[in-house]
């Protein structure tokens, strides 16, 4: 999965051990993450994100792309009308 951390935690001039401090992990899992040798669990995910005032996907974006082959998904039908009264 790629990352945008290490931009971010250079933008607060943080250390790789200052986020890992922030994060109750150790500096080597910080450094796992952002050369994307390690993906974080989905908690972890949510406090880096919450840690930075991000969304999940302003800080992660996955890395691979789904085949060209692969038909988008059929059109959804628009709600039912309810208040028609038909």
């Amino acid at each position: 999965m790629k990352n945008h951390l290490r931009v971010l935690r250079a933008e607060r001039d943080w250390s790789q051990a200052d986020l890992a401090e922030r994060l109750s992990v150790s500096r080597q899992t910080v450094n796992a993450i952002e050369n994307e040798r390690y993906d974080p669990s989905l908690p972890l995910a949510f406090a880096i994100a919450r840690i930075f005032a991000l969304r999940i996907e302003d800080v992660f974006t996955p890395d691979v792309e789904p085949p060209p082959d692969v038909e988008p998904p059929p059109d959804v039908e628009p709600p039912l009308d309810l208040t028609s009264g038909r």
